[in-house]
């Protein structure tokens, strides 16, 4: 026999109160004496009584739901953001809602559109030009930025690229390091700050910086173009690549070429994705501190969504020192 379900008419015959007093109970648009809560309360458990999440939203304007769009959800860097920001909207109620853009800025505008048609507000990440991004300020929606826009006027939660860069060019200089490279992911606004720093800081010890250029950040692009960078005359003995992936598919292949890490070559990346510890020389990395860029967003967000004001949020790297770099004669 199939249940009846107890519905807002019920509860507010029950209770002895109008419809609109349980309705405004329920979605905490207005409170009422201790008396008349605790009878509601008391006749919702009883009967069983579950509100509609879509009613909900049409009389509150909230759907409870914040959209994130990442660049790729396999990268371990996007994952501890997603974790971070996930633990933050469920404290707070919400249900997160995810978009995996693939790398592909083409995508963006389709799936960002979309999505802020089912949410209270978005988190993004964007290989877009900033120039071509007007159109997300007229989606209507809270927003909050990672990156620091230059145009764009948004909250904005980011690492602060420059000093992890320059604090990993100090650590290579110190151990005697004299034939610096950089391998770099161009369509990441992020690498411009740290090209710049790392180039900049080589400069104050008299050193030039080598740039290879990357055309994906990903372990299979390190591995492509590793022998083009060791094979290829006098090769670096350091290598700071633009992530983590793209240092570990360096790594892999380089050691299957038969060059001893690090005593051969230095490696580093960035993000401290957890995988590098497990590798055989360990990643050395700049921590970005990925799952807290999660959390601040997030935070930002629901402040912004309360209409509540927010400032911009930098995020302190840290160097996270390991096995892939060696000291040099």
């Amino acid at each position: 026999m199939k249940k009846n379900v107890a519905t807002i008419r019920d509860v507010a015959a029950a209770a002895g109160v109008s419809t609109a007093t349980v309705s405004k109970f329920v979605n905490g648009a207005q409170r009422f004496s201790p008396a008349v809560e605790a009878t509601i309360k008391e006749v919702i458990a009883r009967l069983g009584y579950r509100s509609n999440p879509l009613a909900q939203s049409m009389i509150t304007g909230r759907t409870k739901s914040i959209g994130l769009s990442v660049l790729d959800v396999g990268n371990p860097h996007f994952t501890s953001i997603v974790k971070g920001a996930n633990r933050v909207a469920l404290a707070h109620g919400y249900t997160l809602l995810l978009v995996d853009t693939e790398e592909n800025p083409d995508r963006e505008r389709p799936l960002l559109e979309a999505l802020s048609r089912r949410v209270d507000g978005l988190i993004i990440f964007s290989r877009m030009l900033e120039s071509e991004m007007d159109w997300v300020m007229d989606l209507g929606k809270p927003l909050v930025y990672f990156g620091r826009p230059a145009r764009l006027n948004l909250p904005w939660v980011s690492s602060d690229d420059q000093r992890g860069a320059g604090m990993l060019v100090r650590h290579l200089v110190a151990l005697g390091h004299k034939r610096i490279a950089y391998l770099r992911f161009p369509r990441s606004r992020r690498d411009e700050e740290r090209l710049s720093a790392i180039a900049e800081c080589l400069k104050g010890y008299g050193q030039e910086l080598t740039v290879y250029e990357g055309g994906a950040p990903t372990s299979a692009e390190g591995e492509r173009l590793c022998s083009a960078i060791m094979l290829g005359g006098e090769h670096p003995d350091a290598l700071i690549c633009y992530n983590d992936l793209i240092a570990l598919g360096f790594m892999k292949a380089a050691q299957t070429l038969g060059f001893n890490l690090p005593a051969d070559i230095s490696v580093a990346g960035f993000d401290n994705i957890q995988y590098g510890q497990y590798t055989s020389p360990a990643l050395t990395t700049v921590d970005l501190q990925s799952e807290r860029m999660g959390v601040a967003a997030m935070e930002k967000l629901i402040a912004a969504i309360d209409g509540k004001a927010t400032s911009d949020t930098t995020i302190e790297p840290q160097l996270v020192l390991r096995t892939s770099i060696a000291k040099r004669n």
